[in-house]
């Protein structure tokens, strides 16, 4: 009985040290597709100009991963890959991009535990419904504005699924006030 277990704790701890590299690689290629859905006129290499900051955002204090995106060493955007804590199912990763006129590039999930069929629409393989906040701003869009259309705004939510939507543009939102009062530094 000893033998055996030892011999599964052998192969279940082979298994995850060879699992993790491979995970750790998959994800890497997934937010390099998303930044590239977002800006692909960079030139410089985002991933190694990428630089950290400790914020308070969406009500709790989060360590946001910067890429910023350059044209002949001057930047032209920022992505900034963060969490938005309340989904329907729990956090949810997004990738904002932030072009430095204060629009928006784009917003794209990288992860999420949403419903199925419902919440899952905020996925570009699922909808189209997270490209509409492409160009969006403070500037062009009233602050008041930036709730789904059960809740007053202009945002469609989803038949059946109202949280997700919610949580997005809410996340859309507060990342940009947040850098319109503070320096992308």
């Amino acid at each position: 009985m000893l033998i055996f277990m030892l011999i599964c704790v052998f192969f279940v701890s082979l298994a995850e040290k060879t699992t993790k590299a491979k995970i750790e690689i998959n994800e890497q290629e997934l937010l390099i597709k998303r930044l590239n859905e977002i800006v692909s006129n960079y030139d410089n290499p985002i991933l190694d100009d990428k630089f950290y900051k400790t914020i308070d955002l969406h009500g709790i204090e989060q360590t946001i991963t910067i890429f910023p995106a350059k044209t002949n060493n001057t930047v032209f955007a920022h992505l900034v890959e963060h969490t938005y804590p309340n989904g329907y199912n729990g956090n949810i990763r997004l990738l904002t991009g932030i072009n430095v006129d204060g629009s928006l590039l784009g917003v794209r999930v990288i992860n999420h535990k949403e419903t199925p069929g419902l919440g899952d629409k905020i996925e570009t393989r699922k909808s189209n419904w997270i490209k509409s906040f492409t160009g969006l701003s403070l500037k062009n869009t009233e602050r008041s504005k930036w709730k789904v259309k059960r809740d007053g705004g202009i945002f469609d939510q989803f038949t059946g699924a109202t949280i997700t939507p919610r949580a997005i543009v809410s996340s859309a939102y507060q990342i940009l006030d947040y850098f319109s009062k503070n320096e992308i530094k």
